[in-house]
């Protein structure tokens, strides 16, 4: 059985910097996409940065420059390095991967189980 499972989450001042991981588990033949969402209370799941198997990176705007996702292949785990953090980075993160598990016809979409950010001003 595939799982996500994320670490890294906590507390920090405003200006600090956290690093999150998120390691994939399990038989898996190929992971294709593997992205970081987050939660704030009250709003909606959005996206926060996406890499893929063929290397290309993209950030929601207000990240870009602060946050950068990188992937170990050889581990299946996805990082994201989060600087200069603001409060309004607070949130639930969560893992997402789109892979191809073993015995599977095509790619499926598995989240983590999600960690807290909360950035204090």
């Amino acid at each position: 059985q595939v799982q996500l499972v994320e670490s890294g989450g906590g507390l920090v001042q405003a200006g600090g910097s956290l690093r999150l991981s998120c390691a994939a588990s399990g038989s898996i033949v190929s992971i294709n996409r593997m992205a970081w969402y987050r939660q704030a209370p009250g709003q909606q799941r959005e996206l926060v940065a996406t890499t893929t198997s063929g290397g290309t990176i993209n950030y929601e705007d207000s990240v870009k420059g602060r946050f950068t996702i990188s992937r170990d292949n050889a581990k299946n785990t996805v990082y994201l390095q989060m600087n200069s953090l603001k409060p309004e980075d607070t949130a639930v993160y969560y893992c997402n991967a789109y892979l191809v598990p073993l015995g599977a016809l095509r790619t499926q979409s598995y989240w983590g189980q999600g960690t807290q950010v909360t950035v204090s001003s």
